[in-house]
C-alpha cells in the first residue's frame, strides 16, 4: 500500500492544546491505533448551527495535506481549511463539561453544545 503525502506540509492551519495532545496520544494508545493513521480534523454538513467538526483518526487520502502538530501526525481535507484556519482543539476535563472544545476564529456562530458552528 503506498503512503500518501509522507511529508508534513509547512504551516499547520490549526492548534493544539498540551491538553488536546495529551487526550489524543491515550486515546492512540488505549484504542491501539496503527501509526500509519493519523489524526483528521475537519468539517460536515449538518448540526444545529450549519457544520459540524470532525475529529478522529483516518488514513490519510489524496485530498489531504498533511501536517506534524505537537508532535501528533493531522491530516485535513483541502478544501476544509478555509472553515478551520486558525482554530484550536483543545480537552477539558471538569464536573460541568469533559471533552474535545473547539475554538474557531471563523465561527460567525455556534451552538451549545460545542460542537457545531455556522461561517
Amino acid at each position: 500500500m503506498e503512503t500518501l503525502l509522507e511529508t508534513p506540509t509547512a504551516t499547520a492551519p490549526v492548534m493544539l492544546t498540551e491538553g488536546a495532545v495529551q487526550q489524543l496520544i491515550a486515546i492512540r494508545q488505549q484504542e491501539n491505533i496503527p501509526d500509519e493513521y493519523r489524526l483528521r480534523i475537519g468539517v460536515k454538513g449538518g448540526g444545529c448551527s450549519g457544520f459540524s467538526y470532525v475529529l478522529g483518526f483516518d488514513l490519510p487520502q489524496e485530498s489531504d495535506d498533511n501536517f506534524e502538530i505537537n508532535g501528533i501526525g493531522v491530516i485535513m481535507n483541502k478544501a476544509h481549511a478555509i472553515y478551520l484556519l486558525g482554530m484550536e482543539v483543545d480537552f477539558v476535563s471538569g464536573l460541568e463539561n469533559r471533552g474535545f472544545t473547539f475554538n474557531n476564529p471563523n465561527a460567525t456562530s455556534t451552538c451549545g453544545c460545542g460542537t457545531s458552528f455556522s461561517a
